[in-house]
């Protein structure tokens, strides 16, 4: 049986939730619900110009919306002032901190080396000489990073923390407070930090940098998921598709990466594709709706059979809830978009007017207006004229949709009925 470990995730309300923090938070959430632990949320508020709360309420939206829930209520850092005074001064009268105006600096012994066995990198050894006088609390009263993070951590009872790289230097800094309160020290483990595609740090030209970004481009939740915990974790079965559930089960820190891992923006739609192709039409057509209400549409998706054909015709073609908007217009208004390129190819000459017209007399009076029934009579007018089915195909799509491709055709006439289609294909025989 696992031993349950106690972790936090530590977000800032400066901004919204990047990547990288969300990973973080995956990981640390993995790591408490593998072991039957705790998952906690400390909030590092003690910035009170850039702090704010509509940041907080975003970064907790998203971090519910990935599938991480937390234990207990957000200890704020903001509310926390006073105690940080009180143990800096404690550190004052031991004679291991000095006042300096009105800040207090901890003393750092110079000749010693300090190490630890982190959970990703193995053994980090940093030697003191290396590490200036640290401030516990600042001249204007709020408390240093470092020194408040041991004080809320060592309260809270963390018993390992995985976080990035670039808190690799914090952590010797953090390890002298534990040892000034003579506490033991929790667990660390430092994962390497994603970068771009093309090994820079990973910006706005990479694709989106918060979750909120991806959230409006029409990425599903566990889709976003999956991807980010493998950017730094491989599940022992190999696998590329996993729940969070799943992950939980599988997963064990020692599997952890210690190499940088590049977001692929390719790979992300692709996994997000592959969950909206397996989602449940009943499941993913409000969120589909949901989209497009953000993206501007107006579709009446009141007939909710004719609404799930449509999202059961196209889940298998997007990979993403934003790109279907452009691609179902035609289902749900008369004055949908033209491809005009299309429309020159397939519409411009008299004898592809000359088709639609014909398709659409014996349209009317075909007995079964079903996807069976019309690619009969499709392919069977093909060779009664020793034409390819492709040459009715191509015509009737562009006057029904619109488009050049797109689903199937004859799926697509069959929901958008008899009537629609007549009356489109007649209007574009004229």
């Amino acid at each position: 049986m696992k031993t349950p470990l106690t972790v936090r995730f530590a977000p800032s309300p400066t901004g919204f939730l990047h990547l990288g923090s969300a990973r973080t938070a995956l990981f640390n959430w993995l790591a408490a619900r593998s072991s039957g632990g705790r998952f906690l949320l400390r909030v590092e508020d003690t910035d009170k110009v850039r702090s704010e709360q509509r940041f907080l309420d975003e970064i907790l939206e998203d971090l519910a919306w990935l599938g991480l829930d937390w234990d207990g209520e957000p200890m704020y850092q903001s509310r926390r002032f006073d105690l940080y005074r009180e143990k800096a001064e404690s550190l004052v009268a031991s004679g291991r901190a000095y006042r300096e105006g009105e800040a207090i600096l901890y003393r750092v012994d110079p000749g010693r080396k300090i190490a630890y066995d982190d959970l990703i990198h193995g053994r980090i050894e940093v030697e003191t000489e290396n590490i200036k006088d640290q401030v516990l609390i600042k001249s204007d009263g709020s408390p240093a990073y470092n020194f408040c993070c041991v004080v809320d951590d060592s309260e809270l009872g963390i018993t390992h923390i995985l976080r990035g790289d670039d808190h690799i230097s914090n952590t010797p800094k953090q390890i002298l407070f534990y040892e000034a309160f003579g506490l033991v020290p929790p667990r660390f483990g430092h994962m390497p930090l994603i970068l771009g595609p093309d090994g820079s740090k990973l910006s706005k030209r990479h694709g989106g940098v918060s979750v909120a970004e991806y959230k409006a481009e029409g990425f599903l939740p566990e889709a976003l998921a999956n991807y980010l915990i493998f950017l730094g974790w491989t599940p022992p079965d190999g696998r590329e598709i996993l729940s969070l559930a799943e992950a939980a089960r599988l997963f064990s820190i020692d599997r952890m990466n210690d190499v940088q891992a590049k977001f692929d923006l390719v790979k992300l739609k692709w996994m997000n594709g592959e969950y909206i192709m397996a989602k449940d039409t009943a499941a993913l057509a409000p969120l589909i709706q949901d989209q497009l209400r953000r993206d501007g549409y107006d579709f009446d998706v009141s007939d909710g059979a004719r609404w799930a054909a449509v999202v059961d015709l196209y889940k298998i073609r997007i990979k993403t809830l934003r790109e279907l908007g452009p691609m179902i217009e035609f289902f749900f208004r008369e004055d949908f978009p033209v491809d005009e390129e299309g429309r020159k190819k397939h519409l411009g000459a008299p004898e592809k007017k000359a088709l639609l017209a014909d398709l659409a007399s014996r349209l009317e009076a075909l007995p079964e207006f079903s996807a069976a029934g019309l690619e009969e009579l499709y392919r069977g007018l093909a060779a009664e004229r020793n034409i390819k089915v492709a040459e009715l195909i191509h015509p009737s799509r562009m006057a029904v949709s619109g488009l050049t491709k797109g689903a199937g055709l004859f799926e697509i006439m069959a929901v958008l009925g008899r009537g629609t289609v007549v009356d489109r294909l007649r209007r574009n025989s004229l």
